[in-house]
């Protein structure tokens, strides 16, 4: 498989008939980049050949259908899974993550599509998950700083949950969606994964998250991933657009020179070249 330059994403032939892998890609300001990566859990194939770079300060957006492994792809560069093969390398580094909280330490985090949150702790405790502010000299939570800390997050992206320290099994999806994404993008990282940031959220919500996406993207020193389903979305707040299809990347293209209509055309190839694959089988 041939890798591509910094002109533009390369495409290897596989052996399923009609379709093309992107292959690896490099540019000079990559904060990221992933190659040659698969996954298989069981018999079951999540990720056969995944090859993705992510550029300083881009959006990246990373689409596809349901089970065609873009979570599976997610969850390997947070450190919560291994993978089987291939290779990740981190600001020019090799980037082998042991773990989540080593991923998080290397300056990358998650908004994971399950939110991670603990319904019986409070938002402000959800907010600090792993990362609690402690008092010294005696280790007591620094509840008050958390509580504070916390108001000024959501405050910053204009989410209104007026009382921050009852259990968030008590909030609306889209509240609880917003605490997740808060945590993260008030982290220390400058990688930010977001897996379906904007799932449980009404449309006011909604474009909050993207207005405060489109502030990051302007201040240019947070990179981010986001796995979307909405096109439009990807086209208003993301760089660039990948989409996986059968646990490989098949398209890698600026936003600026693709349309809803021509990734709505891919899928429904996908759709069709299903069909007929399912129809020769029988």
């Amino acid at each position: 498989m041939s890798a591509g330059s910094e002109g533009g994403p390369a495409l290897a032939d596989t052996g399923i008939t009609g379709e093309h892998i992107v292959a690896p890609t490099e540019a000079a300001d990559d904060v990221l980049r992933v190659e040659h990566v698969s996954k298989r859990f069981g018999p079951v194939t999540a990720l056969r050949d995944i090859n993705l770079h992510l550029r300083k300060g881009e959006v990246l957006g990373l689409l596809g259908d349901n089970g065609a492994g873009k979570s599976t792809l997610m969850k390997i560069i947070c450190g919560f899974v291994k993978p089987d093969e291939g290779q990740m390398v981190l600001k020019g580094e090799p980037y082998e993550p042991r773990s989540v909280d080593q991923a998080r330490s290397l300056g990358i985090d998650t908004v994971y599509q399950d939110l991670a949150l603990i319904d019986e702790l409070s938002v402000f405790h959800n907010m600090f998950l792993r990362l609690e502010k402690i008092k010294s000299p005696l280790p007591f939570l620094a509840n008050h700083v958390m509580r504070k800390e916390a108001r000024e997050a959501l405050d910053d992206i204009g989410v209104n949950i007026p009382r921050l320290n009852v259990p968030v099994a008590r909030l609306s999806g889209g509240q609880r969606q917003a605490i997740a994404v808060a945590r993260t993008v008030h982290s220390e990282a400058d990688i930010l994964l977001l897996d379906e940031p904007l799932a449980a959220m009404g449309a006011k919500e909604g474009a909050l998250i993207l207005d405060l996406i489109a502030r990051l993207k302007a201040e240019g020193q947070v990179s981010m991933i986001m796995v979307l389903h909405n096109y439009v979305h990807v086209l208003t707040a993301c760089d660039r657009v990948n989409l996986i299809q059968d646990g490989v990347i098949t398209l890698d293209k600026p936003t600026s020179e693709t349309s809803v209509e021509e990734l709505t055309e891919i899928v429904v190839d996908e759709y069709r070249r299903a069909r007929q694959a399912a129809r020769a089988g029988r």
